[in-house]
């Protein structure tokens, strides 16, 4: 599949902004005990614009899925997440609840076009292997990143934004799909207005968590987060 991004109406058309899947590997990452695990794969996605990595937690059989992303630095936290690792933790628990997770690695992390591309890549690879329920999570830029991918992919069924940044959300509205914003207090990166703006211009359904005295990477209060996350996941994710 090939996905383009338009630019916004009124801006100039930006270079081309394609991306298409050339192929697909998938190797068992090993256990604890030093075996590999064919439920736990570590994938790379070959692109027309370079290679996506992942790590995809199989739930065999089912059709509900949560892709993760990080914020705009990238590196080794991207799989773990924000609030006590809550990706890492929520990858180790839903797939024996119904619900596969992929965790991707950015090409190029910090560039919002080419981390939405990246992200649509990922539904598409999850799309073709059986998924029709996906739910994005995103943490920071990845927060943004989520919100706009959500408006152009229709697997997409829920979106879970945490301490969002606002660039990239302006057409959120158009979006027209469940949300869940999570931003703490205390933020010093990005203050807690940007998801409460967001939240305002958003359709519903739509949620807001403010985390008491929570700073940007929430883990002031990491049992809330994982806990309005995973009611959300299952909500839009889970086997029906």
């Amino acid at each position: 599949m090939t996905f383009r991004l338009n630019p916004p109406p009124g801006q100039p058309d930006p270079e081309d902004l394609t991306l298409r899947i050339t192929g697909v590997q998938a190797r068992p990452r090993p256990t604890d005990d030093g075996q590999p695990d064919p439920s736990k794969l570590e994938v790379r996605l070959g692109t027309t614009r370079g290679e996506i990595r992942a790590l995809l937690d199989v739930s065999e059989g089912q059709t509900g899925a949560l892709i993760t992303c990080s914020g705009a630095m990238g590196g080794e936290h991207e799989t773990r997440g924000p609030a006590d690792n809550v990706y890492q933790r929520l990858a180790e628990q839903l797939p024996g609840e119904g619900i596969s997770t992929l965790r991707i690695h950015y090409r190029i992390a910090g560039e919002f076009e080419e981390c939405v591309l990246d992200l649509l890549g990922a539904c598409s690879f999850l799309s073709g292997v059986g998924a029709e329920r996906i739910v994005l999570a995103g943490h920071s830029f990845g927060g943004a990143v989520v919100i706009k991918t959500a408006q152009i992919m229709p697997q997409v069924r829920g979106v879970i934004s945490l301490s969002p940044q606002l660039f990239g959300t302006r057409q959120v509205e158009e979006m027209a799909k469940p949300l869940l914003l999570i931003h703490g207090t205390a933020d010093a990166i990005l203050h807690h207005m940007a998801s409460e703006d967001i939240y305002e211009r958003a359709l519903e359904p739509k949620k807001l968590v403010l985390i008491p005295d929570g700073g940007h990477g929430l883990a002031e209060d990491p049992e809330t987060v994982m806990s309005e996350m995973r009611q959300f996941i299952h909500q839009h994710a889970a086997p029906t």
